[in-house]
């Protein structure tokens, strides 16, 4: 039995009940955890519906937990062999409000960070009616604008651009080694250069995105981002009206990819939201589990739905 596998019996085991929707042109697969209000947990790049098994067992007792894999992720289907660039944020809410149909819910909650983040900010746009909050670790938002792309920024961001070359999943799946090496690079990096944080988890990612399209279909991502990521670093990118559902963000003081400096803007892109800095990295859920459980916890205790 591979890593991979003891992870998803073990999962099991616990409760956490695994299935799959056909939405569109899409065979999401989804875990889900618990009983009572439900919350929609969305992961980022290079993760997959398993990071969030610590804070599912932490919140199980309170909160309906619905884990997917995005669209090209872990067990989702892949509609295409080919580089996809259709793979937006627009894209995936509409991925995920399929789901949240199909399981018949009319108002939940969102959590998430990373790409995550940008598909939860999608769904508020669309749909912030059917929201009763989003929860967000270490938020990218349009308003980090040209920051993103400074000189002193290219060795942090560098994986953007060359994940959207064509050869690019076939270069990094090329062996097992080339695989493992370059998901612990990110996975230690951006947790704050902390290699305690996922050294139980490596081969069990490892094992997941070895699996047939999970290299491409996480990178498609970055191919179908790109253009929205140029024009808000070129400050091209047409402004929406601030997102009205109420929002609640921790940020890692230690995190690589976004300083916390780049908080700044948040007021002309969140109507509602409040903030706090924890020290953690990127990864605030894996990091800190039992601080952030406690904080989704707290954020949607006192809201109705």
């Amino acid at each position: 039995m591979t890593a991979l596998e003891r992870a998803l019996a073990d999962a099991e085991q616990a409760g956490i009940k695994r299935n799959w929707m056909q939405v569109g042109d899409l065979l999401i697969h989804y875990a889900r955890f618990g009983r009572g209000r439900p919350l929609l947990l969305l992961h980022g790049w290079p993760e997959f519906w398993l990071v969030w098994r610590p804070m599912m067992e932490r919140l199980g007792d309170q909160f309906d937990l619905i884990a997917p894999d995005l669209r090209g992720f872990g067990d989702t289907g892949k509609p295409s062999s080919e580089p996809d660039p259709t793979a937006t944020a627009d894209r995936h809410a509409d991925d995920m409000l399929g789901l949240i149909d199909g399981l018949g819910l009319r108002r939940f909650g969102l959590v998430g960070g990373d790409v995550g983040a940008y598909v939860m900010q999608a769904i508020s746009h669309r749909a912030p009616e059917r929201l009763a909050g989003a929860f967000y670790f270490s938020t990218p938002y349009p308003g980090m604008g040209a920051r993103t792309a400074a000189p002193g920024r290219l060795t942090e961001v560098w994986y953007q651009y060359f994940q959207q070359l064509p050869w690019a999943a076939q270069l990094v799946g090329t062996t097992r080694q080339s695989c493992h090496l370059y998901l612990q690079y990110f996975l230690t990096r951006w947790s704050g250069d902390n290699p305690a944080v996922f050294a139980d988890m490596l081969d069990v990612y490892t094992g997941n995105y070895m699996k047939p399209g999970n290299l491409q279909g996480g990178f498609d991502w970055y191919l179908s981002a790109g253009p929205a990521r140029r024009a808000a670093q070129e400050g091209t990118l047409p402004k929406r009206p601030p997102i009205t559902v109420p929002s609640r963000m921790l940020w890692g003081k230690r995190d690589p990819l976004f300083p916390i400096e780049w908080a700044d803007r948040l007021g002309e892109y969140f109507a509602d939201y409040s903030i706090d800095f924890v020290e953690a990295g990127h990864f605030v859920h894996a990091e800190l589990p039992e601080q952030a459980a406690r904080e989704v916890r707290a954020f949607f205790q006192s809201r109705q739905f």
